[in-house]
């Protein structure tokens, strides 16, 4: 568990199920989908069903909560691009509008990161976004992440082309960052 102030990131546990399940898969066109990967299709799940991919969340090394005032209000992950090289790439979702443009995203990347490289061998950490999601690449911005390639016109939504974003720092980068 890491804290800034009223943000905590921590893993999952069982009873905090209902909150994720919520905020996730029980409405069939949450507002946060519109940013993170909406030309992906989102699916609803009843709380059955998810219930029954508690393993994936509850202690998860990779799906930990972000908690902002005793409130899950959302999620930050990381998944193996290629595990050998050590190469993983962080998401993060705040499920909520009203979370959003507070800094939150920005605070609980901060301590995800530096979780990450404080337990893992890792290189470099870095996300992937879209051209559309202009507050994600703010966050990657203001984290020190440097853009490490565009992708032209793959992502396409709502009649529109957007370039696939990828951000990343590598590990002395961010030591230099939050060691002064």
């Amino acid at each position: 568990m890491y804290t800034h102030k009223e943000l905590i990131i921590r893993p999952i546990t069982e009873a905090d199920l209902p909150r994720p399940w919520a905020l996730i898969y029980k409405d069939e066109q949450p507002e946060w989908k519109k940013w993170d990967a909406p030309y992906f299709p989102h699916e609803t799940k009843t709380y059955e069903d998810f219930f029954m991919t508690k393993t994936r969340w509850v202690d998860a090394d990779n799906f930990w909560a972000i908690e902002v005032s005793g409130v899950v209000c959302g999620i930050v992950s990381y998944y193996w691009e290629h595990e050998p090289s050590h190469w993983l790439e962080i998401g993060i979702v705040l499920h909520e509008s009203h979370s959003w443009g507070h800094g939150i995203g920005t605070r609980a990347l901060t301590l995800w990161i530096q979780h990450l490289f404080q337990t893992m061998p890792l290189v470099r950490v870095g996300f992937t976004t879209w051209s559309g999601n202009e507050r994600m690449m703010r966050v990657g911005e203001k984290l020190g992440m440097q853009l490490e390639a565009r992708i032209r016109k793959v992502r396409y939504y709502n009649g529109t082309y957007y370039d696939s974003i990828r951000m990343g720092i590598l590990r002395e980068e961010w030591t230099a960052l939050h060691t002064q």
